[in-house]
């Protein structure tokens, strides 16, 4: 199913662009098709986010929009080339520190550009955000400069879920999805950790992280899809 327009992910954190970026770190994430990892504060790269306060209790909420989003594979596009000019690292400053990243398959480029990230030939990372263009890097990035984790980590506006939001999909609305994707998708607790690009989110919108895309074509997969109308069970943070 061909989900909406992709989305442009905000992965790049305020602190990247000065001398305290966090350092870069090993991918936390697995490869292709990801199993749900332990929902545990303990789990590589979400394990500083604030926790739900003690006691509350999840709250059902209806009408969301569940998009999903991923990290491109190099390896699994071709064509045409892109030469691309960024940041060597994280450590970056947009406008200067820019420098010849090399030449990528155009359709690869193009999906860092939408989705926020994708694994190059040599196993580095392209990362691209609105406000820092691309760089490499040893991972895929959330907004606060963690690697992304599958199955768990997830994007929404900071106004509508804060950092640290916990929530599960109870039902996959009115949308046509396949039993297995809708199952797939209530399987997991999802944590907040990521922002969208401004414009890109809105009032009940959220974008959850799969992982790596699993094969060519993947933009035309089932699991590539949107949820209409559906409903989170949501513990804030």
């Amino acid at each position: 199913m061909v989900r909406l327009p992709a989305l442009l992910l905000v992965v790049t954190l305020l602190a990247a662009c000065t001398s305290g970026a966090p350092s870069p770190g090993g991918t936390a994430r697995a490869q292709e098709t990801p199993g749900h990892p332990p929902q545990t504060g303990a789990l590589p790269g979400i394990s500083d986010v604030p926790a739900p306060a003690a006691g509350r209790s999840p709250v059902p909420s209806t009408g969301w929009e569940v998009t999903v989003y991923y990290t491109a594979v190099a390896d699994l596009h071709g064509g045409a080339s892109q030469q691309v000019t960024g940041c060597p690292t994280i450590d970056c400053r947009k406008g200067r520190d820019q420098r010849d990243l090399g030449t990528f398959p155009a359709s690869f480029v193009k999906a860092v550009k939408d989705e926020g990230t994708g694994r190059t030939a040599d196993g580095r990372y392209l990362n691209w955000s609105y406000d820092t263009g691309y760089w490499m890097d040893t991972a895929p990035r959330d907004t606060a400069g963690r690697p992304l984790v599958p199955w768990v980590s997830a994007a929404a506006d900071g106004d509508v879920l804060p950092a640290g939001t916990r929530f599960s999909v109870l039902r996959c609305g009115t949308a046509e999805v396949t039993a297995a994707v809708c199952a797939r998708l209530k399987a997991p607790t999802w944590t907040v950790v990521d922002e969208f690009t401004p414009g890109l989110g809105g009032s009940k919108h959220v974008d959850v992280y799969i992982g790596e895309e699993t094969g060519p074509g993947f933009t035309g997969s089932d699991l590539y899809t949107t949820l209409d109308n559906a409903t989170l069970s949501v513990l804030r943070a």
